[in-house]
């Protein structure tokens, strides 16, 4: 079976890591490799050795030829995403996408739910730059998972 690497796409709070869970499945997480390399899960000044581990790990499963690999990040543009898809293609694995298609208020909702919150105003900030993905970018299958 060919291995799939999963690019989850969507704003803190949309319900990525949930998902996951819900699945049973374990992600290649951003924020837990940021809490790893700078013992901070807020710590942005790690963010290019963070995403460098993350693209690490992927390699690392691809060449194991793990079935499936989940990206767990914000990923909220086709800039962001495109090293993802291009590992995908260089070891003739699937590329595709979840995008979590959940209102901004939704997130900011959940978001102070959270032990850890991320400030409302970059949500906002975030969602004015989320593109959501395309098979033109290269995934085989983009699936939209909504808030119920």
């Amino acid at each position: 079976m060919r291995p799939r690497v999963v690019v989850l796409v969507g704003l803190p709070g949309a319900g990525k890591s949930t998902y996951l869970k819900r699945l049973g499945q374990a992600g290649i997480s951003s924020d837990e490799i940021r809490l790893l390399l700078a013992d901070d899960i807020e710590d942005q000044t790690v963010h290019r050795r963070v995403f460098a581990t993350v693209r690490y790990l992927i390699r690392q499963r691809l060449e194991l030829r793990r079935p499936v690999t989940f990206v767990d990040a914000t990923n909220l543009t086709p800039r962001e995403r495109r090293p993802y898809v291009t590992l995908a293609h260089l070891y003739d694995a699937g590329a595709e996408a979840v995008y979590f298609d959940v209102p901004v208020e939704v997130c900011q909702q959940r978001n102070r739910a959270r032990g850890r919150m991320v400030p409302e105003a970059v949500i906002a900030q975030m969602a004015a730059r989320l593109v959501p993905p395309a098979l033109t970018e290269g995934f085989s299958r983009v699936i939209v998972v909504r808030a119920d």
